[in-house]
């Protein structure tokens, strides 16, 4: 099949003809989470020929992704499937063309800089401002563009940060939002506004790179899907900024990762042990000790009805059945030696 058979209805669009299709194809793009924006985005920008993925996740698939995150199937969930792989699996069915490349690791200030390594664009498809945070400071201090978003509820928001050209996240968010604050697990979410708030970051991106990033608006966009309303707001540099005008990297300059409530989960990730873990040992340590299950990416341990760890060889673990970071903590050293 000729590219311009796939392609033919993107390339008869005046604003990306021939010459945006062939910049696309040479586009290295890196999507940062693999959920219900990340698997939206992969879908999207995989069928419009961008040459290379580079899909980056850290949990397995549970049933109740399948509502919003849109690559996965039943299947994926039985076998509890990481994201990231199974991404890469769908999408070697979609368009054979393009290269995906599945990391399924934490991203984290001591590997960033391997983990976005050669990319030029980076889309966010997180859940939380740690990792926000790092991928701005990341994004400034090397010059490489990002597009945020975020969905909960039936509201969503998106951003583009532009090193050099516009404002940077700590712009707009000097700090991250304190107190309680609503998450899929406790204010549900409607796949229709993850899918719209990452329909925004994929033009978003195809306009970067096609056009060039000074095309692209200075505007945060926030949609309230519920009410169907639509709102843009300018947003200026912060002269202040400790980011993008001080240079100041505190994000990435931290080494250690603290543990994460996961977003539509009862779940706490874990990631403190800096060394390799040898799956297959740890599997003969934990029989007897309660129900076990590994394959070639993690290794799965029940010790009891309550609480299901998901360990990786990297030393993280997801612990499900709670939120409290403590309790996550006191498994993980229990089961974990650490």
């Amino acid at each position: 099949m000729l590219p311009e058979e796939r392609y033919s209805r993107q390339i008869r669009f005046r604003p990306i003809g021939a010459e945006g299709q062939a910049r696309l194809g040479a586009a290295r793009v890196a999507i940062v989470g693999c959920g219900a924006l990340g698997t939206f985005q992969v879908g999207a920008l995989g069928r419009a020929g961008v040459g290379y993925l580079r899909v980056i996740d850290r949990d397995v698939i549970e049933w109740s992704n399948l509502q919003r995150q849109w690559l996965f199937d039943e299947e994926d969930a039985r076998e509890q499937r990481p994201k990231a792989v199974a991404a890469k699996g769908q999408m070697g069915k979609i368009n054979s063309q393009v290269t995906v490349e599945a990391v399924n690791a934490d991203v984290n200030a001591g590997n960033i800089e391997d983990l976005l390594d050669g990319v030029d664009l980076v889309l966010d498809a997180t859940d939380n401002f740690e990792t926000r945070f790092l991928l701005n400071d990341f994004a400034v201090e090397q010059g490489v563009p990002w597009i945020y978003g975020a969905a909960v509820g039936s509201y969503g928001l998106s951003f583009p940060i532009l090193p050099g050209i516009g404002p940077c996240l700590r712009c707009v968010y000097p700090e991250a939002p304190q107190g309680a604050q609503p998450t899929c697990e406790t204010a549900g979410v409607l796949n229709a506004i993850t899918s719209m708030v990452a329909g925004w970051q994929v033009a978003l991106a195809t306009k970067l790179i096609v056009s060039g990033a000074a095309s692209l608006p200075q505007k945060l966009a926030t949609f309230e899907l519920w009410d169907f309303e639509v709102r843009q707001v300018g947003i200026t540099v912060d002269t202040g900024c400790p980011c993008c005008q001080g240079r100041g990297f505190e994000a990435l300059n931290g080494r250690s990762r603290a543990p994460i409530s996961l977003c539509g989960r009862n779940a706490v990730q874990i990631h403190e042990r800096q060394a390799a873990l040898d799956l297959v040992g740890l599997e003969e340590e934990l029989k007897g000790l309660g129900d076990v299950r590994r394959n070639e990416f993690a290794l799965r341990f029940q010790p009891n009805a309550q609480y299901e760890l998901t360990i990786f060889p990297d030393g993280r673990a997801i612990i499900k059945g709670t939120q409290d970071v403590g309790v996550a903590r006191s498994l993980y050293s229990r089961y974990l030696g650490r």
